[in-house]
């Protein structure tokens, strides 16, 4: 039977296994830490339950698929909620815009809030719809780097497309040029953050992720988001993948220009193929320091990373929901602070997570469990300590003004994640949260590949390489892989069939 490993647990790496499992290799996936998950773990302080990482849900067809790929059915494994609204947003100004979850209805809250033409809020969503449905598959379900990709007909859906890609402008350019509203335009450029990038350098082709959350969807898990990844470990095991905690490769082993499998610290694991979920960073420079590295790809400038403050609140806000943005008052000022000063500002955007809006049982009853997150840049050797004191009183401060209360006085539990720490749990080079970043118009065929070029049966998923970060890019990384994949010399998992 043909052999996988796989290092590190993460999303991409566990829905590779489920792949590879389905197509019929024996699959063992090494993880450092004591569970799976990656990012995507959660824990408790007290009565209070927290996603440690991801907090948004979208595509959810991309797990769907992979049940259905093994021939079960997702809903015995895996069940979510459609939100509603999605996100609350809050501005300085004492603005604030509820994005419903259906277009329309988006639409009309903008308008009667912000002022903003109900119809070019509408023109906004079904131009990102148009390009989104004209790229994804040539630029996210498929590889970037095999010549097949550019001989299918799909290329042909992206070329139609490519006077609004925006290539050659930034996405704030972008949304400038569809609204005069600064407040609406920062609500757009936002959606640079899902990557870790800067709007104001991003190429403007980045305006396809609004579709996602407006014209797909946004969603919740039951069991939050930690239950994604625990509903695939389930199914993997089911069928066979053997997972291996507390063990740390040390090496991915070579026979001239092929992988024959990994070494840790206690055993040798043997493989046809080796995927990588690790960060490509420390896997080039950890795991092959005697093989030259794509040095260009690996100097890529990274992504930001996150600073979380998990609070225990004894209070409950009826005007928040799942998902909430609190504006900055100068966007670019704060972007400006992350990617070139490397830095935070004393003035920055806070987003707030409230799981418990959608699962009571996440905090005691009358609370609310706050993940609350600021992007920042990842480490470099920054003074991490003061900038957390810094920023949280900053955080304190905005959300006090915006809320009239004193938050400080109802936090009876907190716990903080910082990009050390990040890095330190996760491998993630500097604690870049997405690897590196896309603020140039290159960015998408700079990142590193789903394979090496070197190295033969040597793969790569997760949010450090083709397509992205993030939990639906990491899951159509593991898709990539999946088929790129050589057939196994076994008999792959037979689909499911439903009788009548």
């Amino acid at each position: 039977m043909s052999k996988a490993v796989i290092i590190g647990a993460g999303i991409g790496g566990i829905a590779t296994a489920v792949r590879l499992a389905v197509k019929g290799y024996h699959v063992t996936v090494l993880e450092a830490n004591n569970t799976f998950g990656g990012k995507m773990h959660e824990f408790w302080l007290g009565g209070y339950r927290f996603d440690a990482g991801p907090s948004l849900f979208t595509m959810p067809h991309l797990v769907d698929e992979l049940f259905a790929l093994a021939g079960r059915d997702p809903k015995e494994y895996f069940t979510y909620t459609r939100l509603n609204p999605i996100t609350h947003y809050f501005w300085p100004d004492g603005s604030h815009v509820k994005a419903y979850a259906d277009a329309t209805k988006f639409a009309e809250e903008a308008e009667r809030q912000l002022g903003v033409p109900k119809k070019a809020v509408q023109d906004a969503l079904a131009k990102s719809n148009r390009l989104y449905k004209g790229t994804a598959d040539t630029f996210l379900k498929k590889s970037l780097h095999k010549l097949d990709t550019y001989l299918s007909p799909d290329v042909l859906k992206a070329l139609s497309c490519l006077s609004d890609l925006g290539l050659t402008t930034t996405m704030h350019e972008e949304n400038l040029k569809q609204f005069s509203d600064p407040r609406f335009v920062q609500l757009l450029d936002r959606f640079a953050t899902y990557n870790g990038s800067d709007p104001y350098q991003a190429p403007g082709t980045l305006n396809i992720i609004p579709h996602l959350e407006h014209n797909i969807g946004a969603f919740y898990p039951k069991g939050g988001i930690y239950a994604i990844a625990a509903s695939l470990v389930k199914l993997a095991e089911e069928l066979g993948v053997e997972f291996r905690y507390n063990e740390k490769v040390n090496r991915i082993l070579t026979t001239k220009s092929k992988v024959t499998g990994v070494e840790t610290s206690s055993s040798t694991y043997e493989g046809d193929l080796v995927v990588s979920n690790m960060d490509v960073v420390p896997t080039y420079r950890r795991l092959l320091p005697n093989h030259s590295a794509p040095e260009k790809t690996l100097q890529q400038p990274r992504s930001s990373s996150a600073l979380i403050f998990y609070w225990g609140i004894k209070q409950s806000f009826p005007q928040l929901h799942v998902h909430n943005i609190f504006f900055s008052q100068n966007y670019k000022t704060e972007f400006e602070h992350i990617f070139k000063h490397k830095t935070i500002s004393a003035d920055p955007t806070v987003y707030v997570n409230i799981t418990s809006k959608a699962e009571p049982g996440d905090a005691p009853r009358g609370s609310e469990n706050w993940f609350v997150m600021v992007n920042v840049p990842h480490n470099q050797g920054q003074n991490w300590e003061q900038l957390t004191a810094d920023t949280r009183q900053a955080v304190l401060i905005k959300l006090n003004a915006m809320l009239g209360t004193k938050v400080e006085a109802l936090i009876e539990e907190e716990q903080i994640l910082d990009p050390l720490l990040i890095e330190s749990r996760t491998s993630s080079f500097g604690g870049a949260l997405y690897g590196s970043s896309s603020n140039n118009r290159m960015a998408a065929f700079l990142r590193h590949p789903n394979f090496s070029s070197k190295l033969k049966g040597l793969y790569f998923c997760g949010g450090s390489v083709h397509p992205g970060g993030g939990i639906p890019l990491c899951l159509l990384s593991a898709k990539i892989v999946g088929e790129l994949a050589p057939a196994a010399v076994a008999s792959p998992v037979k689909p499911f069939q439903h009788h009548a």
